[in-house]
């Protein structure tokens, strides 16, 4: 789920031992993650890996996380971080030191386990392995802002000319090199979807296992009776595509959307935003809920690496119109769950919603949708994600 409202909390002890796979004698594991601020899908995915895994050491690179959710995610344990931590304006502005993050996630002291697992959108993958050591991979994403969406980051931020601009595409292309360079000593990747499996293919020329995130799905109830509004549920952030939803509706404007977020974009968003739009952010879990439930449909126009709110959509028997591209095209059932739209524009979007209107609404089974939805539930994750250690270390997978 989206940082901007609460996550339902994860039942603890989910697995049962009659369906648990049981592993080989792996020895000492740690957990290295990218970087702790707020908890969202790839802190889900964490905090399950340490549900999995139980007698884990957690690693970041910096750990800013409220308390309540620093629980949740690592109960008492402590949270062993980098330098990056101490150093001045860190804590609400640690991003700014990304140069130094390869740096960082090299120094974290690992020598001593026999399983190194890490969560990784962009350096946590990067560690320096001991030899004998075994690396898995879980990667959210490979970075995007120095591969395929370079130039639609600088340009969001502003940097993509002038001096400024030279600097920020220099050090792209030296973090470019040091991951692909450091891709090469990961023992084994799992992606959480095929589209990242794809671009871990493609940009570091590794094969990856899929193993989709956890959702939970069964926080979620199914509302047959939809309201009269749309819904786009993201972080407005410049690869989103929240102000295209917005704008599609600002053509439309006898249909309400409802917007859920915040982020660097919100503002950009709020001043294009038509009388039929409401914008919403910092919900509490209820009110999220009712939303998502009794949404017409949840329109999405991002290219995302998965989408855990897509599922929770379908979790709530929502219909999803979403871009074809990404990991929407592995969460829907066209036809059954919702329907695709080919290209990332507000015409396109609007035509979407249209043909929804006339040849879909009404027609799709809130229950059906909510099936789809089970597909990516807890117990699948954690079941797959054992058994997959377990094949590594009796010697069953080799990348």
């Amino acid at each position: 789920m989206m940082a901007n409202s609460p996550s339902p909390e994860i039942k603890k002890g989910t697995v049962k031992s009659k369906d648990k796979p049981v592993l080989p004698n792996i020895g000492t594991i740690a957990l290295v993650h990218e970087w702790l601020s707020l908890k969202a899908g790839s802190e889900e995915v964490l905090q399950s890996f340490v549900e999995i895994f139980q007698d884990v050491d957690l690693y970041a690179t910096v750990d800013f996380m409220s308390a309540a959710d620093r629980e949740k995610i690592a109960g008492p344990r402590e949270i062993n971080t980098s330098f990056i931590q101490r150093l001045p304006f860190a804590r609400r502005h640690f991003r700014y030191y990304l140069p130094l993050m390869p740096w960082a996630v090299r120094r974290h002291q690992l020598k001593q386990y026999s399983l190194v697992l890490s969560s990784s959108h962009a350096f946590a993958h990067g560690l320096k392995k001991a030899p004998g050591q075994v690396h898995i991979s879980y990667c959210h994403t490979p970075m995007r802002y120095i591969w395929d969406m370079q130039d639609v980051y600088l340009k969001s931020h502003g940097i993509h000319a002038g001096p400024l601009g030279w600097a920020s595409k220099l050090l792209t292309a030296l973090l470019r090199a040091w991951d692909a360079r450091v891709s090469g000593a990961t023992d084994h990747y799992i992606a959480n979807s095929r589209f990242t499996a794809q671009r871990i293919r493609r940009f570091y020329g590794r094969k990856a296992t899929v193993i989709h995130p956890p959702v939970a799905v069964e926080k979620f109830s199914v509302e047959e009776q939809k309201g009269d509004y749309y819904l786009t549920v993201a972080r407005m952030v410049c690869y989103k595509k929240v102000d295209l939803v917005v704008k599609a509706f600002n053509a439309m404007p006898l249909k309400k959307l409802i917007v859920i977020g915040d982020g660097s974009e919100k503002e950009k968003v709020e001043l294009i935003a038509g009388p039929n739009v409401t914008i919403l952010s910092h919900l509490e879990f209820a009110q999220f809920h009712k939303y998502l439930r009794e949404a017409k449909a949840f329109v999405f126009a991002g290219k995302e690496d998965f989408g855990i709110t897509l599922v929770e959509a379908q979790a709530c028997g929502t219909p999803l119109i979403a871009f074809h591209k990404g990991g929407a095209s592995e969460i829907i059932q066209p036809g059954k769950t919702g329907l695709f739209f080919r290209k990332q524009t507000p015409t396109a979007i609007a035509q979407a919603v249209e043909d929804f209107e006339q040849n879909y609404h009404g027609k799709f089974s809130a229950h059906q949708i909510r099936l789809n939805a089970e597909r990516f539930g807890y117990e699948r994750f954690k079941r797959e994600v054992l058994e997959y250690v377990q094949n590594i270390f009796s010697g069953r997978h080799a990348q």
